[in-house]
Order: structure tokens, then C-alpha cells, then sequence
């Protein structure tokens, strides 16, 4: 009989966790690589899914792509690693059970090196394969991107347009997925899209998936399924964990058959005693058509917050000549100097003074603490870089979560140089996000989220800039990436230091379609040394043959240097408030003097009125 058949007047139920169970078992590496290295192994945990009541086996190929198996060198296997996992659970299924080719997502919530056609084509190459195997229909499980899954969704449906499908997502938090999706959504664009069965799988245990699916309508268009993980994991002696705990599987399936649900099966954690647990509550039991309703407290009235009396910066910059400047956090303890600096580009005109995040991978006092320490001693507004080298994504959350918390509002997300350049060259880089990501992190939490999809109860209001290195050869490939960062939430631009006057024109030709404003960074240069260090040593960094030559006739005079540094970036600074109302003014090596002296030229300019084009 049809699978479909059979669940529109029975409970079915589906097998457990294969990797988790076979690494509790003592082996590692590729678990789909098994199905040609240890083809007896895979065989003898399908059987014992099926013996203990499984009605759907499903191969064992969740990361047989090619993305994932290039982890492992074993890419070009695509094809004899999913035939193989077809023919395993087959033969183990007999006559018993139906046997589904599972597609697992590529796509979570760390950054992907590859493009999204890679990524697309790879799912595709996998189902082709089943496609042309004896299955009985495929399971897509644990995709945290609902759109991959519904593009997958539809390349099944243009091949075949007959074949039972699976469609499982693994949500951010309850009833919710990445990027704010509620479960309803997700089922019903499935659904719409041509998923024969739609559920939840990984990620939780039985108790919050209940949870999710209380807020899911049975609409009669898709049956539901629900592959809970036994529990959260774990880390006991070197080796992730799950509590056994079988019983308890058994008294929760009452409750999914109660929420209309008709294929239970297990995921991580999960073992074929779950699953007797299971089939022996429902299996086979007529399944429930309707379901409670959901009981919704209404949220406690909390007073409204008061608004803050606060102009993004990107909003300013629009309307008026705006200066920003960088002046690094302290790499040792006294902070008495950065106070002072602070306070006197504040007194000099200065809209901002930003502080960058351990730059040069270097540490430094953190800026957030510092960020803190203006807003109470100092009356300059304080923009922080935050770089995604040093912390994952819990912690970028956390970071920015309390920058919120503070008052800090303007931020640059970058993805931050990499370790090995900095003082640590043995640390570990964590790059958990890059700088678009984080851009459209930061963008979540503007809509209310984490980027789980949990509500933060209110919104942030942080103004999102991005970085820009104009200083490259084909600057219309660099614009494009602008273009990717502002559909990703980005609000502004800071650009890396510009040393050539001609240079300026050419930027504002190149951007000023862009939907998001400039600020031009201009770093005076202090030395010849210092010239030289940055055009040679410095990536994103490129100065002319004049300015170098400028700086070396100063030789050995540190103040005639320091004077025509100050003259070269006047003549940088009258050029671009022809184009440009921002100015992003970088401090050299804490000689906030020469910034400051900058910042008020910048505002004698801009009363004199000579910034027309």
C-alpha cells in the first residue's frame, strides 16, 4: 500500500537517530561512508529499527552531498555512498517497513564558503541519485533555511511529481525558525510548494517540539511528522551524551497522536528502544483529525519605553557634513589618555569617536567596556566595530545584546583581521559569522529577534555600518559586495583610508547609485616610516608615488612629517566634501591632537561654505 494511503487512516512510525547511533557505538568520521566501508554495520542498525516497530526506514545519506563529504575527501563518492545507503536499508526493511532516501540541509547558522548555486546544486546531484533508486519516497530533514528546503521541495516536484515527500525543519527556537519564520508559515508554504508530509525534526526534545506544534493548524493539505532528539546533549568525558530515556518517548507519543500528528519517529539521541517505546503507544492507532485548541496568555502590559532622543548617524550624514573618528582602545590599563582624546575630538566637532574591536588582532580593552566609560565620562558618542574573529555566535549575540543595554546604538560589523596576523598567532580565529551575516544579525535584532528567531520582547535600534576598500582594482566588483551587505541591513559605510585625491571622484562615480552613504577614511601619516609600513605591509591600504615621495623628504624631522601628514590629509579632506558629506577620520597611534585638529578643519571648511562640487 501506498505510504500515503496508509497514513490517512494510521499512525505510521518512523526509525531514530543513525549517526548518534553509531557514535555511541565507538565509531567516528563519515557515518554515510559506512555504507561502503561497513556495509554490515549500517544493515544491522536498520534491522534493529525495523524489529523494534519502525514502519519507515530511512538511508543512511542525511550528509552524503558533496559539500559535506569534501570534509571528509570523499566527494567523488556522491553516487556509490547514496546508492549504497538505498540498497542497506532495502535489504533491511524486507517487506516490513518503506524505506525513504533522506536529503539532509547544508544550510545552519554559521557562514558558508560556498555560493548558493554550489549549495543548490549539491541537494540536486543527491536527489537525482534517488530518484533513480527503488525508494518509496524522500525524507528532506533538518533544515534550519526554509528556503533551501522549499527550492529542494520543488526540484523533487518537477522531476516527479507522484512521489511521497518529507519535509522537516529544525526551528531556531519554539514555533519559530531562523529569521523570524513562524511554524505555520513554514508548513504552509511546504505545503503549497509540494510537500506530502511536513514536520519538525532535531534541534529539541519532545517537550518544546509539543510546544511548536500546539501553534500549527491541522489544514488537511499535508499530514505532520515529528522526529524529536532524546534530549540535549551532553559533553561527558570527551564525548557528546544523551539521557536514555525511552519511557518518557513513550508517554509523549500519546500527546503528538492528540496533536494530529501521524509519523513519530527519533532523531539525535534517539535509539531503537525509543522507538518501541513509541510503537507501542501508537503505532498503527487511528490518527486524530482535530486538535485542543492553543491556550495564549496574553503578555503582561508592560509601560511603554520611553524614546530616545536619538539621529542615526546614516540619517545625519544624509543632510549635513559629518565627521567620525577612530581612536583605538587602550592596549594597557591607564585609559586616561583615551578619556582625554575622546573628550577633545568630542570639543572639536567630532559626531562620533569609534573604537575598533582587538584590530590587527591585537588585544586591547574591550570596547564595550570602553564604549561604556565615554557614555558616562565624556560627552562623545561612541561607534563600536565588532569584529566576528573572537566570538561565536552566542557571544556576538551577548556582545550586542549589551550594547543595546548601555545606549550604544552605531556599529560597524566586520569580519576582523585573522588571528594569525595579531600577537597570538596560535589563537584560534572563530568566524562563526562574516561581515554580511553579522550585518543581518544585527538586522534581527532591528526587527525584534535573535537570529534563532526568538523574540527579544522589543526592538534594537542600532545603526548598521559596513566596511568598504575602495583602494582595489576593479572597484565595481567591490561595490557589488556593498550592494550584498546593504540588502543584508547595512545602513552606512566607513572606507578604508584613501591616499589619492583623484581617486575620490572615481569612488563617488562608483557609489552614488548605492542606497546607503560613504564616509571616506583619511588617516594622517605621521613618518616616512610610517608611509612605507602601510603601502607595503597594510592589506587595503595603497599610497601614491607623491604622497610617499612627500613623507620621505621630511627624513628624520618628526615634526616636519607630522605637518605635511596634517597637509596631505587637508587636501584629502577638500576633495572628498566635494562628494561626500561623510568623513571617517582614523587616529594614528593615539595622537588624537592630529584627528582633532583634522575635525575642526573639516567644520571651518563646511562654514566656509566650500563644499560644493
Amino acid at each position: 500500500m501506498n505510504v500515503l494511503k496508509k497514513l490517512s487512516s494510521s499512525i505510521l512510525i518512523g526509525d531514530g537517530a543513525m549517526g548518534t547511533y553509531l557514535y555511541q557505538k565507538g565509531y567516528k568520521g563519515s557515518f554515510e561512508a559506512m555504507n561502503l566501508t561497513s556495509p554490515d554495520t549500517v544493515e544491522r542498525a536498520h534491522r534493529e529499527y525495523a524489529e523494534a516497530g519502525a514502519d519507515i526506514l530511512q538511508t543512511n545519506t542525511y550528509a552524503a552531498n558533496r559539500v559535506k563529504l569534501e570534509g571528509y575527501e570523499l566527494e567523488d563518492k556522491v553516487l556509490d555512498i547514496n546508492r549504497a545507503g538505498v540498497q542497506l536499508a532495502r535489504k533491511a526493511a524486507g517487506e516490513t517497513a518503506y524505506v525513504f532516501a533522506t536529503v539532509g540541509g547544508i544550510k545552519g547558522v554559521q557562514v558558508s564558503e560556498y555560493s548558493d548555486e554550489y549549495l543548490r546544486n549539491a541537494l540536486q546531484e543527491q536527489v537525482d541519485v534517488f530518484l533513480a533508486e527503488p525508494v518509496d519516497g524522500l525524507l528532506l530533514e533538518t533544515f534550519y533555511d526554509l528556503p533551501e528546503l522549499l527550492q529542494v521541495v520543488r526540484y523533487i516536484r518537477s522531476k516527479d511529481a507522484e512521489i511521497p515527500v518529507i519535509a522537516q525543519v529544525a526551528l531556531g527556537d519554539v514555533g519559530v525558525m531562523h529569521g523570524g519564520v513562524q511554524i505555520s508559515e513554514a508548513f504552509s508554504r511546504l505545503e503549497d510548494a509540494g510537500a506530502s508530509v511536513v514536520g519538525l525534526n532535531c534541534r529539541m526534545g519532545p517537550y518544546h517540539i509539543l510546544k511548536s506544534l500546539e501553534q500549527a493548524e491541522l489544514t488537511g493539505k499535508a499530514y505532520y511528522s515529528a522526529y524529536p532528539n532524546a534530549s540535549l546533549p551532553n559533553w561527558y568525558d570527551g564525548r557528546y551524551v544523551y539521557q536514555s530515556n525511552p519511557e518518557y518517548f513513550y508517554k509523549q507519543a500519546f500527546r503528538f497522536k492528540e496533536q494530529g500528528v501521524r509519523l513519530i519517529g527519533g532523531c539525535c539521541g534517539t535509539t531503537p528502544e525509543h522507538v518501541r517505546m513509541i510503537a507501542e503507544a501508537v503505532k498503527h492507532d487511528v490518527p486524530e483529525k482535530t486538535k485542543p485548541p492553543v491556550k495564549v496568555e496574553p503578555p503582561a502590559a508592560e509601560p511603554p519605553a520611553e524614546k530616545e532622543q536619538f539621529v542615526p548617524l546614516h540619517e545625519k550624514v544624509k543632510n549635513e557634513n559629518t565627521v567620525i573618528v577612530e581612536l583605538d582602545p587602550p592596549k594597557k590599563l591607564k585609559t586616561g589618555k583615551f578619556m582625554r582624546g575622546s573628550q577633545a575630538l568630542h570639543d572639536a566637532g567630532a559626531d562620533a569617536v569609534t573604537l575598533a574591536d582587538n584590530s590587527l588582532a591585537s588585544p586591547r580593552i574591550d570596547n564595550l567596556a570602553m564604549g561604556a566609560m565615554l557614555k558616562q565620562q565624556s560627552s562623545a558618542r561612541p561607534l563600536l566595530h565588532i569584529a566576528c574573529r573572537d566570538r561565536n555566535l552566542i557571544g556576538l549575540q551577548s556582545h550586542l545584546l549589551g550594547l543595546h543595554t548601555i545606549g550604544v546604538r552605531d556599529l560597524l560589523a566586520i569580519t576582523g583581521d585573522p588571528s594569525k596576523v595579531g600577537d597570538f598567532p596560535g589563537a584560534k580565529s572563530v568566524y562563526d559569522a562574516n561581515s554580511v551575516s553579522l550585518i543581518s544579525l544585527i538586522r534581527e535584532m532591528n526587527e525584534g529577534r535573535l537570529f534563532s528567531g526568538k523574540s527579544l520582547g522589543e526592538k534594537t535600534n542600532f545603526s548598521i555600518g559596513g566596511a568598504f576598500n575602495p583602494n582595489v582594482l576593479h572597484i565595481d566588483k567591490a561595490v557589488k559586495r556593498l550592494e550584498k551587505k546593504v540588502n543584508a541591513g547595512a545602513h552606512y559605510f566607513m572606507s578604508q583610508p584613501v591616499y589619492d585625491v583623484n581617486r575620490i571622484k572615481t569612488i563617488h562615480e562608483a557609489v552614488k547609485e548605492l542606497e546607503a552613504p560613504v564616509f571616506i577614511g583619511i588617516m594622517p601619516l605621521v613618518s616616512a616610516g610610517n608611509a612605507e609600513f602601510l603601502h607595503n605591509e597594510v592589506p587595503g591600504i595603497q599610497l601614491t608615488d607623491d604622497t610617499r615621495k612627500r613623507m620621505a623628504a621630511c627624513g628624520n624631522d618628526a615634526e616636519a612629517a607630522k605637518r605635511e601628514g596634517i597637509a596631505i590629509a587637508k587636501e584629502l579632506i577638500d576633495e572628498t566634501l566635494r562628494y561626500f558629506n561623510g568623513i571617517y577620520l582614523i587616529t594614528p597611534f593615539l595622537r588624537y591632537e592630529i584627528t582633532a585638529e583634522l575635525t575642526r578643519y573639516v567644520r571651518e571648511q563646511t562654514e566656509a561654505g566650500v563644499t560644493e562640487i
